[in-house]
């Protein structure tokens, strides 16, 4: 669960602090899948039989419901048998320690920008997964601003996470379709203090301001 969608303007808001579930997978050494928007639809089809991806394909919770099912079914398999699967098991927690997370900020003035079209620049901080250390952080002059250009930009990037102040429900989606997820309603601080604080778990997201 990963803040709750308004269904008349569709604005997200984390009713729980965010980032939980990845930090807790990270510690127990277990795939992280996604994050689904908590979403009164789900509960309405469920309650009446039918699938919630058939008759919601536009909203934000099913494009992360589809980002789950594809990491999913792209997964590399772990192989046969409880002896190899144990073998496996150092294997992919090296491999894991060693990847790297990047996270994007867009900034103003070397903070955190509360309006996520109205940025100067992004810083993008790269971070050991395993470690959850902060290796290094660079700034970056975004592209022309145009419908769908960052979302590429961005994923061209690398960037798995953005941490933005406000940010319009169409442009998360966009996001998701690029498999980056958008945290909202963070605060305007520097950027190194919110991905610590994000990688944490104790990032503690408000309104968001700029939902256009």
């Amino acid at each position: 669960m990963s803040g709750f969608v308004c269904p008349k303007c569709g604005e997200k808001t984390y009713l729980f602090k965010s980032n939980g579930g990845r930090v807790l997978a990270d510690e127990v050494h277990v795939p992280f899948l996604g994050q689904i928007p908590i979403d009164p639809e789900i509960v309405s089809s469920g309650d009446d039989g039918k699938p919630f991806l058939e008759s919601h394909t536009q909203s934000s919770a099913a494009a992360a419901f589809a980002d789950v099912i594809e990491r999913i079914v792209n997964r590399e398999p772990q192989g046969e048998g409880r002896t190899q699967a144990k073998g496996n098991q150092k294997e992919s927690r090296n491999e894991k320690e060693s990847q790297k997370m990047r996270i994007a900020v867009p900034l103003v003035e070397g903070r955190l920008s509360m309006h996520f079209g109205h940025c100067e620049e992004f810083a993008i901080v790269e971070v050991d997964e395993g470690t959850r250390e902060i290796l290094n952080s660079s700034k970056h002059q975004p592209p022309a601003h145009e419908p769908g250009a960052l979302p590429r930009w961005l994923h061209e990037q690398g960037v798995n996470v953005i941490i933005a102040g406000g940010m319009g429900q169409r442009a998360q989606q966009l996001f998701a379709q690029n498999d980056i997820e958008v945290v909202v309603g963070a605060p305007s601080e520097a950027p190194e203090d919110l991905v610590s604080a994000y990688l944490e778990g104790s990032l503690q997201a408000g309104d968001n301001v700029c939902d256009h």
